[in-house]
């Protein structure tokens, strides 16, 4: 998976959030335009090549307000968000590498 192709296809509107996407959002007051931000500006920290349904990756970014958040995405057809968090510092150094 490549960021740069994430990203092209965010910037085409080309995004589905899954129905787990928005109800973690909304439990996790995320709104779409900072999940769309942090793709934005993000860098794939782990990819998950025989995820259940296709291939998916986790991707680090920041939205504007410089809020962190970890997103699992897939592609193609389009960029399929499964969900988001803000990155818990207990378990993430820096927000890209797990805490064993």
């Amino acid at each position: 998976m490549n960021i740069l192709d994430i990203q092209k296809e965010i910037l085409a509107d080309h995004v589905f959030f899954s129905e787990h996407a928005v109800r973690q959002m909304a439990k996790r007051n995320i709104d779409d335009n900072e999940v769309v931000e942090s793709l934005l500006s993000g860098e794939i920290i782990e990819e998950y090549p025989d995820d259940k349904y296709s291939p998916s990756c986790l991707i680090f970014g920041e939205t504007k307000a410089k809020r962190p958040l970890h997103v699992v995405c897939s592609l193609p057809p389009r960029v399929r968000i499964i969900t988001v968090y803000q990155p818990n510092p207990d378990e993430w150094i820096d927000n890209r590498r797990r805490i064993k």
